[in-house]
């Protein structure tokens, strides 16, 4: 396959996989959504193949760990703490922000394939985990802690 095709397929799969996961987000009424993980997808993944093409393996690893720690700060960022009831809002998302930046590292690396599967993986955690979670705390009722533990 010819060099520049199969990179162009590495950023497609990495931006494709992305949007997925964001168009379930956004489903959910959630900050995120097509846009902002397909461009965290496209991104992580760029990032990855510029560092194959300008130095090899070596640069790959070393931009692999600048994207998955620059990538915690943006989903740091959609982490709130309500502070009349307690509660923390936004986890999830901050998770599947992290996630995609992965997928986008995977798609860039070459493992658009490997990428798919932990696509379809997460699609399942977030369309089946959240009623799995309703059915555990109607089940298991959430005894609250006592103030100061």
């Amino acid at each position: 396959m010819d060099p520049v095709l199969e990179l162009a397929m590495r950023l497609v799969a990495a931006t494709m996989i992305g949007g997925a996961i964001g168009l379930n987000r956004d489903l959910h009424g959630k900050p995120t959504g097509v846009r902002t993980m397909g461009l965290v997808g496209l991104g992580s993944a760029m990032i990855v193949v510029a560092g194959v093409l300008v130095g090899g393996e070596g640069d790959a690893t070393r931009a692999v760990q600048g994207v998955i720690t620059g990538i915690g700060f943006l989903g740091a960022g959609v982490i709130v703490k309500d502070t009349q009831t307690s509660h923390v809002h936004g986890l999830t998302t901050a998770a599947t922000i992290w996630l995609t930046a992965a997928l986008g590292v995977s798609c860039g690396l070459g493992y658009w394939r490997l990428a798919l599967v932990a696509l379809l993986l997460s699609l399942v955690i977030l369309l089946v985990g959240g009623p799995l979670e309703r059915i555990a705390r109607n089940r298991w009722p959430h005894k609250p802690e006592p103030p100061g533990s």
